[in-house]
């Protein structure tokens, strides 16, 4: 918790503070969990957090490379000055800039012949991780497909146009425990490695774990797991206790006292049950405040709860402070730790029906951004 409680402190504008140490933390305890290597993913600004500082965080402490989504995450870290290895796996079959993946060193996903050909007629040499559904029916390999993809590539490796360096699936059920869906996909991804190296491909990564069945399903560990929800503090299995990295606070703007039976906000649903004081802060569904949250969210002021009335706005969010109140300026804290007693991104999350992933990624730019960095858990051990 870096937000100031006492009645003096007065915040100017809405804040998100990231605390580095919670991401380091997290890094530390998934490189000693799965006992390979961990890749860091930072797709979507790094799950909201800033995905050039979760990357060099993770990097110092024991991720040995980085996911990405789209080409243009990946270049976007290579602009930056980051040389470890870079994965992205969803691209456009064929109008990627693959000759620009190549030519930066940022490995592809392939999951079918036509892109396989679009990787393969760029220039360079594409490094490539062949991706195999086992489960989730998105954009991994038809299994039925899956061998003549293996022997295409591998056709395509012997003419020197691709080097096929890692087999990647991915679980749809890591977070339930005991899912049947997790065993036969952790065959299907046997089955798929077993066909690769009988074509004659040498991939020396193998990856199917994520974060959940990265903490569930230890078959699902191979040479490496892609951890990035697990960084960001998300643990959807709820096995473990992560750090949670970030924190959502902002300024009563307006404080005013009102009667019993004054309503408050659009369709004015909510009426007051007696004297109370309301509070403005400046948040509202265009900054990420879940609309479908109305009259359930909650945020903290002078260390209490304070529930949220009446429907969220675009830009705004009205407070029930009670009798006691609070005064424009004070800080109103609507999601962090938890370890002063404001509301989690977990709580956030089951208030709005929705993942905590959703949450955090949904903060929107108007919101102003720090991090707190005291340096990795490494260093500040040294």
């Amino acid at each position: 918790m870096t937000i100031p409680l006492t009645t003096n402190f007065r915040m100017p504008t809405p804040l998100l503070t990231v605390d580095l140490t919670a991401i380091a933390a997290n890094t530390q305890f998934f490189s000693n969990h799965i006992g390979g290597e961990l890749m860091a993913v930072v797709k979507a600004d790094g799950y909201g957090l800033g995905a050039r500082d979760v990357a060099r965080t993770a990097l110092k402490n024991g991720a040995t490379s980085l996911g990405v989504t789209s080409l243009d995450e990946g270049f976007a870290l290579r602009d930056a000055g980051f040389s470890a290895r870079v994965l992205s796996w969803l691209n456009h079959p064929t109008e990627a800039d693959y000759a620009g993946a190549a030519e930066a060193s940022i490995d592809v996903a392939v999951s079918s012949v036509d892109q396989l050909r679009a990787v393969a007629q760029a220039a360079g040499r594409a490094r490539v991780h062949l991706h195999l559904d086992t489960g989730l029916t998105r954009d991994g390999a038809d299994p039925a497909l899956w061998i003549d993809l293996c022997r295409r590539a591998r056709q395509n490796e012997l003419e020197g146009r691709i080097e096929v360096v890692g087999v990647m699936g991915h679980l749809p059920e890591g977070d339930n425990l005991g899912a049947p869906s997790s065993r036969v996909g952790c065959e299907l991804f046997d089955w798929g490695t077993d066909i690769a190296r009988l074509t004659g491909l040498t991939a020396s990564m193998r990856h199917l774990g994520a974060t959940t069945a990265a903490l569930t399903v230890a078959g699902s560990h191979h040479t490496m797991c892609r951890i990035g929800a697990g960084l960001a503090g998300i643990d959807l299995s709820r096995t473990v206790h992560l750090k949670s990295p970030m924190t959502l606070a902002a300024p009563l703007i307006g404080v005013r006292s009102v009667r019993a039976g004054t309503s408050v906000g659009y369709g004015l649903e909510w009426k007051a049950t007696e004297s109370t004081r309301l509070g403005l802060i400046g948040l509202g569904y265009a900054d990420g405040i879940p609309r479908s949250s109305a009259e359930r969210g909650e945020v903290l002021v002078r260390g209490t709860r304070r529930p949220v009335v009446g429907r969220v706005s675009m830009d705004q969010i009205v407070v029930d402070l009670g009798r006691e109140g609070g005064e424009i300026g004070e800080p109103a804290v609507v999601f962090g730790s938890g370890a002063d007693g404001e509301p989690t991104v977990r709580e956030w999350a089951d208030w709005s029906g929705t993942i905590e992933h959703e949450i955090m990624t949904r903060v929107g730019e108007r919101v102003t951004r720090r991090t707190t960095n005291h340096a990795s858990l490494n260093e500040e051990a040294a």
